[in-house]
């Protein structure tokens, strides 16, 4: 899925949507980003050594899990972060890394998806979480 695409299934738009690409391989969700450096996110966190917060790759990891919950979903729903556990910051995602996520479905208490997922660049762990979201109403 392409940006275009991803807005079908996420309803978050500039300066919010945190995907360029996602597609589904084996039950996975795996997605990119490319950090280009004049992120809002990045202004202030921290001058002269701008660092990803460690909030927006989970929000990546999450967007990039929606994905899995498309055939799920229903005109006017959205997905909505439950909680988050188990979160490993490993090493800092930095301005000009392509981040790839890998995220799956664990188990389903519908309205409730437990996830896992990783967030890596070029093959180095920077995240791994264990998350749920919620399909609510609009």
């Amino acid at each position: 899925m392409n940006r275009d695409e991803i807005m079908r299934v996420l309803p978050h738009r500039e300066p919010m949507l945190l995907l360029d690409d996602v597609e589904e391989q084996d039950g996975e969700s795996v997605g990119h980003y490319a950090v280009r450096g004049d992120e809002f996110f990045l202004k202030g966190h921290f001058p002269g050594n701008p660092i990803v917060p460690g909030v927006i790759l989970c929000e990546i990891l999450a967007q990039s899990a929606c994905v899995l919950l498309k055939d799920v979903m229903k005109e006017g729903e959205l997905t909505v972060y439950t909680g988050l556990n188990n979160v490993k910051f490993r090493s800092p995602v930095k301005p000009g890394d392509r981040v790839e996520t890998r995220c799956r479905i664990k188990r389903v208490k519908h309205p409730f998806y437990f996830a896992e997922g990783r967030v890596t660049v070029d093959g180095r762990l920077c995240v791994s979480a264990e998350f749920s979201v919620a399909i609510t109403g609009a």
